[in-house]
């Protein structure tokens, strides 16, 4: 999924001077952002009070939406380079077309996942024939500097592990979660999970103190660590915990994030994920005059153009201890 913003900011992100390094519980409030024509989507990453989540970068919730008579979601091509898209859907459909020639449709529960390394561009849209509701997350995961320039590759995983118990059960998105692994390529120790909860149900998830955590609503209504939270929003809980309570007071579905704090510190504009002022204006670049992030073929529509890159250099800041 693409930033449509036009007057995207340069954001320095990561770095351990960002991370809580005890329990905490903070709210955050999402900010409304119009994708495409008809699709409007709840962005909680990167946040004003909150950059990052160990690797997770990005992080937009939208619908439910009916889309009976509507065309849903539609983003033309568009690039990115040093990150991975995690597509997750909970109704409706997304067909992913890329430049490697990848094309698949991708559904409630499935793993879509693309590695976007040194350079890749892809569109994504509701297929003409589609569910009439839209809900999901997309996300994406910062690479390492050792793997930011790996070849790029999507991967499609239908059939992922879960994690049960009375009243709770958890798909394994990414990482490992209670010793479910996700075949899911991953750069960084991290964990994305998918956690459904029936009425009254009060499970204890078990965490990696060394791990920072957030928990995004997706339905229902739940409590974490007796905070209520409502779909749309987002706790950060820091790090140092080995266990989450959790509470559903309806039918709920919630979305666990977490990993070990990201060391370095990264710039982020538009669709890209860089480590300087140059890195950004060299892919804007690329994208708007030469070939680097090839060609989506197939799909009805021209690609994004990038906006104005603002002309300000900006360096990542010296970590705060």
């Amino acid at each position: 999924m693409s930033n449509l913003d036009r007057q995207p900011a340069l954001s320095v992100c990561g770095g351990r001077g960002f991370v809580v390094a005890e329990p905490v519980r903070e709210l955050l409030s999402p900010r409304t952002v119009q994708l495409g024509e008809s699709t409007q989507v709840r962005r909680l990453l990167p946040n004003l009070g909150r950059r990052m989540v160990g690797a997770w970068a990005f992080v937009d919730h939208y619908g439910p939406d009916d889309i009976a008579d509507e065309p849903g979601m539609q983003v033309a091509p568009h690039p990115h380079m040093g990150l991975q898209t995690v597509s997750w859907l909970h109704e409706g459909e997304v067909l992913h077309r890329d430049s490697l020639g990848s094309l698949q449709t991708v559904r409630p529960r499935e793993l879509g996942l693309m590695t976007s390394g040194r350079a890749i561009s892809h569109s994504e849209e509701t297929p003409k024939s589609h569910s009439r509701f839209l809900h999901g997350a997309q996300l994406w995961v910062a690479l390492p500097d050792a793997h930011r320039n790996v070849e790029p590759h999507f991967q499609h995983h239908a059939e992922l592990p879960h994690v049960t118990a009375s009243g709770f059960d958890a798909t394994v998105i990414l990482g490992e979660l209670d010793g479910a692994v996700s075949p899911g390529s991953t750069y960084t120790p991290i964990v994305g999970a998918d956690v459904n909860l029936t009425a009254g149900a009060e499970p204890r998830l078990p965490l990696n103190p060394d791990f920072e955590y957030a928990v995004l609503s997706m339905s229902g209504e739940a409590q974490v660590d007796e905070v209520p939270l409502l779909p749309g929003s987002m706790l950060y809980l820091g790090c140092g915990r080995t266990e989450l309570p959790l509470r559903a007071t309806s039918d709920a579905a919630l979305m666990l994030l977490g990993g070990e704090p990201f060391e370095e510190e990264i710039v982020m504009w538009w669709n890209f994920i860089g480590r300087s002022n140059d890195d950004i204006a060299q892919a804007r670049s690329d994208w708007m005059n030469g070939d680097r992030f090839g060609e989506v073929k197939g799909y009805d529509g021209p690609p994004i153009p990038a906006p104005e890159l603002p002309g300000v250099p900006l360096k990542p800041r010296g970590r705060v201890r």
